[in-house]
């Protein structure tokens, strides 16, 4: 569907866009826009001015149960098309996105507040997972087993495993949807969205572009709302499969608790609160462009983010006075200001709980040495901070900050860092800066976490199998087991004597 506008453009910012059908404020439904037996909006603002950008529609329990009507029609006739069927169509929604990546970073920049060239840059990562699962489609495979009965062929098929939901953050409303959307659709399996209350035109744009591309109706569903009511409908209804999460660990233990009952499939990306260890063997300067890149992407608004910096104190002074002057340097601004580096955050509370780490560090003992405060009309900005001396026993060293702010501590050995490091119930990503070969391996191994990054920051794509271990979460997103968790093993056993 080519539908007109919901209505005429308001905020200033938006008629910059190229193609306004993109811009989209009712829920999508089996293929159509739809607002909602009651008709209800919710506000979504620019979080760098506070303006107003959309009333976006408020879907419910009504509307959930209806995507998921929707998406059970469609499923057998999905299921049973050819791979390369599947493939050819999310190839067409991967071309429509590269093809549209400025109105969507645009449009992502507006909603979210990240910088335009992370916006890009988000883009650009969303549509790698639309292009990998394209061709993924096509290499879904079983196997055979050496049979240990006489006479019997023995097979193993892999199924799509039905309707799937998927329950996406705010921090990468553009790629969280497509990591995990395409990788069930390429399955075979149709999917509802609920995007956050904060971000959804991304999600609603993407739709578009799904449509365009020739998506069947029901296999790509958008219910936008609050959460409560829509994610209850999600895992309590029987018929949804499986379900995907990318949030707080807190959250994440709600919904596979709500989800028990029916004992869906989960796949969950859960809180990171990631350690990056610096040694004194390490190239400061590259130890500090790790740090900067680390700590700082999206404000500090990451799951990936490391939040504990350990420096062993050989290089602790040296590192820290090059940190600080390259943090003091990043310009802080609307994410359209092409100069700026760091964006608003996403919301007060965000901005309260990078004020409540910062001002509990102090109390114990840390020092600002870079930053501190709130900044900005909207009042969602918040300098670039660095703080030193951290203690183990300050919050931020136990709980993610999602902020802009660097937390260095000392330590003196390898021995001792391990232990601080796997000290959390978390274990999603750590960081280590070192030009110790053997000292990198025994790092990789001793560290309790589903990621390690060495001597960089830059790790995720579409090809890895991406998530964690412990509290951080369940399953795999990326590579070839982000297809599989969307797909059930059948096996055949035959009577070839029969």
């Amino acid at each position: 569907m080519n539908a007109v506008l919901d209505h005429p453009i308001q905020h200033d910012g938006l008629g910059r866009l190229r193609d306004k059908h993109l811009f989209r404020e009712l829920g999508y439904v089996e293929g159509r826009w739809v607002a909602g037996e009651k008709a209800e909006t919710f506000a979504v603002l620019d979080p760098a001015t506070g303006q107003r950008l959309a009333r976006v529609a408020s879907l419910g329990e009504a509307e959930a149960t209806l995507a998921i009507d929707a998406a059970v029609k469609a499923f057998p006739a999905w299921r049973d098309k050819l791979p390369q069927e599947r493939s050819a169509i999310l190839r067409r929604w991967f071309d429509l996105v590269t093809a549209n990546r400025e109105d969507l970073a645009f449009l992502m920049t507006l909603e979210q507040g990240k910088p335009l060239a992370e916006s890009r840059g988000e883009i650009d990562y969303g549509a790698s997972f639309i292009e990998w699962f394209a061709e993924e489609a096509k290499r879904l495979n079983g196997e055979t087993i050496a049979s240990h009965l006489a006479n019997a062929e023995m097979l193993v098929r892999r199924e799509a495993l039905g309707v799937v939901a998927l329950v996406t953050p705010w921090n990468f409303p553009h790629a969280m949807i497509t990591r995990k959307a395409a990788a069930a659709i390429a399955a075979g399996c149709p999917v509802v969205v609920h995007p956050s209350s904060e971000t959804p035109l991304s999600a609603l744009a993407l739709a578009e572009l799904a449509e365009r591309a020739g998506m069947p109706a029901g296999i790509f569903n958008v219910v936008t709302g609050k959460a409560a009511p829509i994610v209850d409908v999600l895992c309590r209804d029987e018929r949804v499969r499986g379900l995907s999460f990318t949030g707080s660990t807190e959250i994440g233990k709600l919904i596979a608790t709500k989800s028990a009952n029916t004992m869906k499939r989960l796949v969950m990306e859960l809180g990171g609160h990631a350690p990056l260890i610096i040694f004194d063997d390490a190239d400061i300067e590259r130890a500090v462009e790790v740090a900067l890149a680390a700590k700082f992407a999206t404000s500090g608004q990451d799951c990936l983010a490391a939040n504990r910096i350990f420096v062993q104190r050989g290089i602790l002074k040296a590192f820290t006075e090059v940190f600080a002057a390259r943090i003091a340097a990043l310009k802080l601004g609307n994410g359209l200001d092409p100069a700026s580096d760091i964006g608003p955050l996403m919301h007060s509370r965000a901005v309260d709980k990078v004020e409540e780490h910062v001002r509990d560090a102090q109390q114990r003992g840390s020092r600002i040495v870079v930053g501190g405060n709130r900044r900005g009309e909207s009042g969602l900005f918040f300098e670039p901070t660095l703080l030193v001396d951290v203690p183990d026993d300050a919050a931020i060293m136990h709980e993610e900050t999602f902020g802009p702010v660097a937390a260095v501590t000392v330590f003196n050995d390898e021995d001792e860092v391990v232990e601080r490091a796997n000290a959390t119930q978390y274990g999603l990503v750590a960081y280590v800066v070192t030009a110790n070969g053997a000292r990198q391996l025994r790092m990789a191994r001793a560290l309790e976490y589903g990621m390690v990054a060495i001597n960089r920051a830059k790790i995720t794509g579409a090809p890895i199998p991406f998530g964690g271990w412990k509290q951080s979460g369940l399953g795999r997103e990326g590579s070839h087991q982000g297809i599989e968790a969307f797909t059930e093993l059948k096996y055949l056993c035959i009577d070839t004597a029969a």
